[in-house]
This record gives C-alpha cells, structure tokens and sequence, in this order.
C-alpha cells in the first residue's frame, strides 16, 4: 500500500464578490481534485483551539498526527529543521523576515527612512515582504548583517526570499514577538519585542536598521523603484523541536517534499526523510515539476509521501483574485493530475488532501475554513451525487469538522 498526503497550502479562502460570491476553489476548474471528492469523502477539518493563529504550518504539525499545543515550538525551530541548523538544547531560533519600514510625520506623511532615528513611534511597516526580494539579494544583506552583529551567542542563517533565521545561543525565548504580516500599513510601536530578553532582540532590530538602510543593494533596489529590505523584524521563537518518529508509531518508511523550509522541517522533525529540490526557473508552466517529480521519484522507494506544496508568495500577497483563480487551476493540472497518475500505477493506495488558507486567513476577523479529501484506490465515483472540492461541498458533507491531529488514524488504519 502507497501512501500520499498532498497539502495543498493558501487555496481554501472565503466567498469573493468579485468572483460572484464563489470562492476561488469553487470559480476555478479542478478537475482532478474534484475527482478526488467524487471516490472519497470531503469534510473541513478542526485544529485544536488552543493552538491560537493557525498559520499552515500548524495545519502541518496538525495533520501529522501532533497536538500543536504540545508539539508546536513556532515557526523559526521548524524553519530551522528545514535548512539544517544545528540547534542546540538551550537555543532560541527567530524567525528574521526582511521588511520595508518607513517614518511617518506627526502630519501624517510618510518620511524617507533615512529620517529614522530608532524603531519605533512613527514607524510604519509598509510591506512584511520587502517587496517580495529575491534569495541574492537578501542573502547579500544579511551577510552584511552578520559580519558586524553575529557573534558567539547571536548567530544569523539565510533562509530564501524575504525568510531567514536568528539563532540565539542559550538565549531567552518568552519575549512577545509579533508576525509582521498583520502590522502592515499600521505603525511598529506597539509591536516591537516586548518582555524578558526583548531588550536584547530591540538592539539587534536598530542596529540591523541602520546596516540594511544604507547598504548598496538597498540603494540599487531603491532607484529602481523596488521596496528596500531595510529591517530585520524578529519573532516566531522557539527552542528545537523533539517529537516521537513518525515512521516508528506507523511502522512505514516516509519521505517530505517541499520548496518550503519551514515545511520541510515540519516532516524532519517528524521523521521523515527530507528531499533537496531543484531550484525552479520561476515560469508558471514549470512551477511545481521539482516537488512532483520527486515526490513521484520517491513514492517508488518508499511507501509514504508527504508533499507540501502552496501557491507562490507573488500569488498570496496579489490583489487580483483571478491570478489565485488561475494558480489554483495550474495546480491541479500540474500536481493533482500526475500525482494521481502514478498513483494509479500501483495496486493499493490511499490519497489524503489537505486545503487550507495560507494568508487569506489574514483578510478581516472570518477565518477561512481548512478542507480535505480522503480516498483510496478502492473507492468508486459516488453513482448520482454530484460532488467538487471546494469549501461550500466540504461544508454540506454533514458531518461536523474532524479533528485534525485524529486524520493519520484514517489514512493509516494500522496507527496505535
């Protein structure tokens, strides 16, 4: 028996107006993945409430079979995992995501960065991305960075995009660290590290400020009318994460696929072995062929995949809800469609899919719902029920939502 969780990360949403009160799931055409709802069962699934803002990477930790309120050490730790850092016991890891902040004057105005004296009141953050800069860049700055703040207790590691790590060794980790996403247009003051150790982690972020803000590649970005990386914005703290294998509680040999480090490191912590993929040339015909080949590679080796892979950052954070129409519907051609097609290869397999919001979960105070299927190579289309995956049908199922840390115990009957 072959078995495949596919999370499908940032595609659940809410009913848009512009796309006459559908969702993008339910305005797209997915064949495939609606052919996964007709074999199977499709419902909405819960997370534990105490697991607070379920980012997906808690929906990973959940889906694996791990209560989040035990297991979940917050996202810098899992990114940790996902790029190899070493950790140690005693280490807090930081997620340090490069941002766009600007001053504001008391009128009102933006000022130029260059005005900034501290971080702080009047401080806006214009964009938790900066600009969405691409992997060189960032990791040229943060180069600059650790060349004059890294040191024996403070250590940075680049990550890709706009996602890199701060180790602090032997460091503190109950300081209030907030997600820079939600701060967006909204001034830092309130926001910044607050609480035992924040002292130290105000420090690093103003004189980080000060290294970004005047080094070349900000000014080259700056004249091309790109955002600069100008902060380093600090939070997502966690020591490394230890949880019981995986493998060793189902009895099976598992592999973890995704572009994302901080999923990746989701499936190491859990056991799994990790793939390295190939960098993608960033076109849309060719966006996921690294993550399906090799999980399609994989799958004849071992008898258990997890595939993570989400729609870009560029898709996510774009206004434009036709190009998440559009995403959605490449996905399910360019990994629905051959995942499902090698799974038919073999004689016995079960299929898990999981949906869920990504950073529509960000888009006002109603949370998008988290969606799955779950079919097997047994199954037949249900005769006279016409059924898709998208989140009104998952709702109609008639079932109340399930409980995500439960889900492994249907894919793998054999769980303990």
């Amino acid at each position: 028996m072959k078995y495949l969780i596919l999370h499908a990360d940032g595609m659940a949403d809410l009913a848009c107006p512009e796309l006459g009160g559908k969702t993008p799931l339910q305005a797209a055409a997915t064949p495939n993945l609606d052919q996964i709802a007709q074999r199977g069962e499709v419902g909405l699934l819960s997370l534990p409430s105490e697991a607070g803002a379920a980012g997906s990477d808690v929906t990973s930790v959940a889906v694996l079979g791990y209560d989040p309120k035990k297991y979940y050490p917050g996202p810098g730790p899992l990114e940790a995992a996902g790029l190899g850092v070493t950790v140690g016991e005693q280490d807090v890891v930081f997620r340090c995501t490069m941002v766009t902040v600007r001053g504001e004057s008391a009128s009102g105005s933006k000022d130029r960065a260059t005005d900034i004296k501290k971080l702080g009141p009047h401080v806006l953050m214009e964009d938790a991305t900066a600009g969405l800069i691409d992997t060189e860049q960032a990791r040229e700055l943060l180069e600059a960075v650790n060349e004059q703040l890294g040191s024996e207790s403070i250590q940075f590691y680049p990550g890709s995009g706009h996602r890199h790590l701060m180790v602090w060794v032997g460091g503190k980790s109950r300081a209030t660290c907030l997600d820079p996403q939600p701060l967006v247009g909204r001034s830092i003051a309130d926001a910044l590290p607050s609480g035992d150790g924040a002292d130290v982690l105000r420090k690093i972020m103003d004189a980080a400020f000060f290294i970004l803000r005047d080094h070349p590649v900000n000014e080259e970005r700056e004249q091309e009318g790109l955002k600069p990386a100008n902060c380093l914005w600090l939070w997502g703290q966690g020591r490394a994460a230890v949880w019981p294998p995986l493998p060793e509680r189902y009895q099976i040999a598992g592999v973890v696929v995704s572009s994302s480090d901080v999923h990746r490191g989701v499936g190491v912590c859990a056991g799994l072995d990790a793939v390295e993929l190939p960098l993608a040339d960033g076109s849309d015909a060719n966006e996921f062929t690294g993550c399906v080949q090799a999980a399609v590679q994989e799958l004849a080796k071992k008898d258990f995949v997890y595939l993570h892979a989400g729609l870009s950052d560029d898709v996510l954070h774009a206004t434009d809800v036709q190009d998440k129409v559009r995403a959605i519907e490449r996905f399910d051609a360019q990994v629905v469609g051959p995942i499902l097609a090698a799974l038919a290869t073999y004689p016995a397999y079960r299929l898990l899919v999981v949906c869920d919001p990504g950073l529509a979960k960000s888009h006002g105070a109603e949370v998008p719902p988290i969606l799955y299927a779950l079919c097997d190579s047994a199954a037949k289309p249900s005769a006279g029920v016409t059924k898709r995956f998208h989140e009104q049908d998952a709702n109609i199922a008639g079932t109340a939502p399930r409980d995500a840390t439960k889900l492994m115990l249907r894919l793998f009957p054999r769980g303990v």
